[in-house]
């Protein structure tokens, strides 16, 4: 079932882009769990990809929102703030969809409370760490779909 499992990554793309290298090791991880819809998030040169896309604000939202109907689970990198992250939270949330929200344990931000107050140890998770703990993280979070 793990190779058919389509996962829906989210992280900031137009609210900063220093966390660009954690989200590919991230994708890339998650990659051992499924099919990684949205694998650009962590393209080092997204303007770039973006650009030859030629989309407009439209496609790319409706695209956007095709990704997430699709998608089994939302796993979205949250420690950089975003208002794109949080829409897909939402959204994502709406549809029902087991979502998994990760939390740089050292940074200097904090998660909203309107996010850390949807864990619910089943479809939320909310979780604090550290990249050296995201490898076994994941496998707890992908073990009990």
């Amino acid at each position: 079932m793990s190779a058919k499992r389509k996962i829906f990554f989210a992280g900031s793309i137009g609210g900063g882009r220093q966390y660009q290298d954690l989200y590919m090791r991230i994708i890339e991880q998650l990659k051992l769990y499924g099919n990684v819809l949205s694998e650009f998030v962590g393209n080092p040169d997204i303007d770039g990809f973006l650009q030859d896309l030629q989309w407009t604000d439209k496609q790319c939202h409706e695209q956007d929102v095709i990704w997430l109907q699709e998608s089994d689970v939302l796993v979205a990198e949250c420690t950089q703030p975003s208002l794109g992250v949080g829409y897909e939270i939402a959204r994502s949330e709406a549809m029902m969809k087991k979502i998994l929200i990760l939390f740089q344990a050292e940074s200097e931000s904090e998660l909203p409370r309107k996010i850390r107050g949807l864990h619910n140890d089943t479809t939320f998770i909310v979780k604090d760490y550290r990249e050296e703990e995201l490898p076994g993280l994941l496998k707890d979070f992908f073990s009990k779909l």
